[in-house]
């Protein structure tokens, strides 16, 4: 039987909200660091998140086989319990690998109090991922993941969509591909299934946020026209200014409700956040420092103390940290984040 998600819980998810993907603290020995990884469920928390999604690409795949998977997932559960037992608050797990293994994770996330799992792409046949999302389906609700090519995704085609929505277990899908195209086919393939309106689209399109946030898809379908919008972000970009990040999906949701002033806020940030995007993810190095780009902004904020990847020679690119640097001063949105960050570490630190 598929599994369910809680009431509140997936009130939240369909609404939508915040969920930063959550990253790896680590030692200058590459060791897990306890207390900043603490630190960082806690800024989340305290910026207005609405979850986390642990174990995915911003927390590095390579926890797995370095044995911190289970650490990291528990960590951020414990965390996160006090608030979770306060109002609705999404935990979510990446799994990964053929179906054995990620039916043990999403076992293990379970057991640990996770509410869904972000199931990533191994290599397989199309009807061999959706056989797999429908094993891990039967232990908890599951989370679609389109992953850009760049850093290790696949194309999937429409018809691949609409058979995930079919499966009862889907509640939401990530659109990560970094394409405009291959996203309007996911929220095509989506539509397209009689359960459509049951599955949450959440972007991971770190280039184009507040224009997929905005955006109404005027999508046809077998019963015909529909509109459907992405509710909520789940990604890597706001696992830094996330406070920043909860006042645009604030500003978007008023904007759907008709204020006017709050689409102009929202839209006065596109550029922007793609801007700052860039530098993080390290567009021009081809992506090769966007682990440590993050990891980079939450040092500069005291968050962190280095940049340090469990991949000793992954880094930043040559002047990646010089942009990191230019756009956190360009953008008022994001420059603010330094003093709520300033005032409350001690207290995430303690």
């Amino acid at each position: 039987m598929p599994a369910v998600m809680a009431a509140a819980t997936a009130a939240l998810l369909h609404r939508g909200t915040v969920v930063p993907a959550h990253p790896l603290a680590l030692t200058a020995d590459r060791e897990l660091d306890e207390r900043r990884q603490r630190a960082l469920t806690r800024y989340y928390l305290d910026a207005g998140a609405g979850g986390v999604a642990v174990g995915v690409h911003t927390t590095q795949f390579a926890v797995r086989d370095h044995g911190l998977l289970r650490p990291v997932l528990e960590l951020a559960a414990e965390e996160s319990a006090a608030a979770a037992a306060e109002r609705p608050f999404l935990r979510i797990a990446g799994v990964a690998g053929p179906v054995r293994q990620a039916v043990a994770e999403a076992t293990t996330a379970r057991e640990l109090g996770y509410d869904a799992v972000l199931a990533g792409l191994p290599d397989a046949t199309l009807d061999d991922l959706l056989d797999r999302s429908a094993a891990v389906g039967e232990v908890l609700p599951v989370i679609g993941f389109y992953l850009q090519e760049a850093v290790g995704g696949r194309e999937l085609p429409r018809a691949y969509w609409r058979a995930l929505a079919d499966q009862e277990a889907t509640v939401a899908v990530k659109a990560a591909p970094f394409d405009r195209y291959r996203t309007l086919e996911l929220v095509q393939g989506i539509a397209d299934s009689d359960r459509g309106a049951e599955v949450a689209l959440y972007t991971g399109n770190d280039d184009s946020i507040v224009a997929d946030l905005l955006t109404p898809y005027h999508v046809t379908t077998p019963t015909g026209p529909v509109v459907r919008r992405f509710v909520g972000g789940l990604l890597g970009h706001w696992a830094v200014w996330t406070r920043s990040a909860v006042r645009l999906l604030a500003d978007v949701h008023a904007a759907d409700a008709g204020d006017e002033r709050a689409r102009q806020r929202a839209l006065a940030r596109l550029a922007g956040d793609t801007d700052a995007n860039a530098a993080v993810y390290d567009v021009r190095g081809r992506f090769a420092g966007v682990i440590a780009g993050v990891h980079e902004v939450l040092r500069r904020q005291g968050l962190l103390t280095g940049i340090w990847c469990l991949d000793p020679t992954e880094g930043l690119s040559p002047g990646q940290a010089r942009e990191i640097a230019r756009v956190h001063t360009a953008y008022p949105w994001l420059a603010e984040e330094d003093a709520f960050i300033a005032g409350a570490l001690p207290r995430w630190l303690a």
